[in-house]
């Protein structure tokens, strides 16, 4: 599936660690869900995502005592087409912002009770010359530099990182799946922060589910009318320029994707590989894992997706590999904050599972009269 032995091995590697779920424990974990205090199903998607976990993990009573949201950061050359509302300089400083527990992630992880893991993969900024740390008391915030790039080149005129750069990416992120699935974590979210990076995913979008560009892009950071127009035309004319293979999901994101983007795709695979479920932000980490499904659909399986995005490509994309969504908010923050929201409604349908009495255990009659 577009994968070149001589370089990416370790994706291939982890692509022969992805298997199906086993199907036995659905039906362990229904079996269950029919015998709880209450009618069968009444408590519809609950219900789903508990079967889901005790599938994905294989265990019949699984935890999430540990959780984490990923969020990569990365800047893009394509900023420079005025496609966004905001400079460039923001994804900098809003990397800062998380650090200093400001952002809205840090706000929603704080209440799911999960860790914010913030990823340097492709930032124009030595965060380590900086040395940055997390300034505000919390042991759940860690800064990683993982650079591969200081931000993509302008994909309007020529390939947004080469084959090696895209592979490193996603590299990036098995390696952090893998590391803590090694730590006990249970649940992971992904997250973003890159001025312009709805450009690059709705011409991912574009490339994978091949709609129009106009029916995948949105306004992003809220452009204006004007503004929308030209982003449309400035990803036709990447498209047009880099000629990404739909058939070869790295060649997409080398050409015409960001380094965040490839982070998310990796760290899905590497979440799949260890058997972790994995919720799914928005827009931009959608086109991450639309990456990872087209590399491996079988990741599927394993993916939650977080929301329904305002940017008007994202449903397309989740049609594509067959999700739907838990929320419906309105959001198109990004950070991994919707991630953050349906965690909490993942864990809520675990712990009616778990905690909730049997009928035996309340004395109640299960029995249905005709």
């Amino acid at each position: 599936m577009g994968l070149n032995s001589a370089v990416i091995s370790p994706i291939e590697n982890v692509l022969t660690n992805i298997h199906p779920v086993d199907e036995t424990f659905y039906g362990l974990a229904q079996a269950r869900l029919d015998n709880l205090t209450k009618p069968p199903g009444s408590l519809g998607r609950l219900e789903e995502f508990a079967k889901r976990l005790v599938a994905i993990t294989k265990n019949p009573i699984p935890e999430l005592d540990k959780k984490v949201i990923f969020t990569f950061a990365g800047d893009h050359g394509v900023a420079d087409e005025e496609v966004s509302a905001y400079p460039k300089d923001v994804t900098r400083q809003m990397v800062f912002n998380f650090l200093n527990g400001g952002a809205g992630i840090n706000v929603l992880a704080r209440h799911a009770g999960a860790g914010v893991v913030v990823v340097d993969i492709g930032v124009d900024y030595d965060f380590v010359g900086a040395s940055p740390t997390p300034t505000w008391d919390s042991p759940l915030t860690a800064f990683i530099s993982k650079k591969v790039v200081m931000g993509t080149k302008n994909i309007r005129s020529g390939p947004a990182m080469t084959r090696e750069e895209a592979v490193r990416c996603i590299e990036v992120g098995i390696e952090l799946a893998t590391e803590y699935a090694r730590r006990g974590y249970k649940i992971f979210g992904t997250g973003e922060m890159g001025i312009a990076n709805t450009t690059p995913s709705s011409a991912i979008a574009a490339v994978l589910t091949g709609r129009p560009v106009s029916e995948v892009t949105g306004r992003g950071t809220g452009i204006s009318d004007d503004a929308l127009r030209n982003k449309i035309k400035v990803i036709e004319d990447a498209i047009a320029a880099n000629k990404p293979a739909p058939s070869d999901p790295t060649d997409v994101l080398s050409k015409v994707g960001g380094a965040e983007i490839g982070g998310i795709a990796g760290l899905v695979l590497g979440a799949a590989a260890n058997r972790i479920p994995v919720v799914i932000d928005g827009f931009i980490s959608t086109a991450g894992a639309l990456i990872a499904y087209c590399l491996e659909p079988k990741t599927k399986d394993y993916m939650f997706a977080a929301h329904n995005s305002v940017e008007i490509g994202h449903k397309a994309m989740l049609e594509k590999m067959g999700l739907r969504p838990i929320l419906d908010l309105d959001l198109r923050l990004g950070e991994g904050t919707g991630a953050a929201l349906a965690m909490l409604m993942i864990e809520a349908g675990l712990k009616i599972y778990k905690e909730m009495a049997t009928f035996g255990e309340a004395g109640v009659s299960n029995e249905i009269q005709n």
